[in-house]
């Protein structure tokens, strides 16, 4: 008889594949310990995905066993009358002996035509890798900014969301129910109580890596637009030294910031973007650095 020869198949991630995944990963980035991608995985599964959209992404099955993973998180930016459906490709990892059908991850994760897609931590090398499929950068750096050096809403009350907090005084819900969410994610939600009215903020932890040397920072997530931090940085640069000694917060960004002191580079930072959704700087909510950390 003839032996059969194995099979090789991509189908969506199961909540019974969460250790073989975790497991994969730790061996793909080994800077990252397991635990980083098991309490990724755990925030992902808790989180409300869109209908009909994976909750984790897709992975290659060899003859049952594990042996690729392209994560994927979704999300409806949308109103429930107009959806607006974003998926983040995050950690991609295949084992070297199946490299050969990568591909068959990338081409079933981006076949749907309504979804942006976006890539927001290509390493630099594969940047012409990501262009060739389509994506356009939509942001090109990083612009490393210094809130303490601002003097803008100095004195400004700031009310920290907390994870348990059931709704939040003059946010609207669903923009309050971002908050709430990021915070039991892990990161700092606040509201500015500006003179010109509140000012929601999410900012992420995050070590910047210089050489041997890890710089603590701080990461914007969320923004209704960039000239509100800026409107409120001098007021978030002293809440930032006070009670996490950080003294920098890293925005997304396509040149210098006007308002704002610090360094612009386009060494690092440049995100991608492909589908219909024009994208807009200063919203990382819900995406591979609020559930998986830095």
């Amino acid at each position: 008889m003839t032996a059969l020869k194995p099979v090789i198949r991509c189908r969506e991630i199961g909540e019974s594949d969460l250790d073989a995944v975790a497991d994969l990963l730790t061996r793909g980035f080994p800077r990252r310990p397991r635990d980083y991608w098991s309490s990724g995985l755990r925030r992902q599964g808790g989180r409300a995905v869109p209908d009909g959209y994976p909750r984790y992404g897709y992975l290659l099955d060899h003859d049952g066993s594990a042996v690729g993973v392209l994560l994927l998180i979704y999300s409806d930016r949308g109103t429930p009358g107009e959806p607006r459906i974003w998926c983040n490709l995050s950690s991609w990892y295949v084992e070297p002996a199946f490299r050969n059908y990568a591909t068959m991850l990338t081409r079933i994760a981006q076949r749907r035509p309504e979804v942006t897609y976006v890539n927001i931590s290509a390493a630099r090398p594969t940047w012409p890798i990501i262009e060739a499929q389509g994506f356009r950068a939509y942001c090109r750096g990083l612009f490393f900014s210094l809130p303490l050096l601002s003097t803008a809403g100095l004195g400004s009350p700031i009310d920290r969301i907390e994870a348990d907090a059931g709704s939040v005084n003059g946010i609207p819900p669903h923009e309050a129910d971002l908050l709430i969410r990021h915070a039991r994610y892990g990161c700092l939600s606040v509201v500015v109580r500006s003179k010109t009215g509140p000012v929601p903020l999410v900012l992420q932890k995050v070590r910047i890596r210089q050489g041997r040397c890890a710089l603590p920072a701080m990461q914007l997530i969320y923004c209704r637009d960039i000239s509100d931090y800026v409107g409120c940085a001098g007021a978030i640069g002293r809440l930032l030294l006070l009670r996490r000694g950080r003294i920098s917060v890293m925005v997304d960004a396509n040149g210098l910031i006007d308002g704002l002191i610090g360094i612009y580079t386009e060494r690092r930072g440049r995100k991608y973007i492909k589908g219909p959704q024009p994208p807009r700087l200063g919203n990382l909510s819900d995406t591979e650095l609020s559930l998986y950390g830095p």
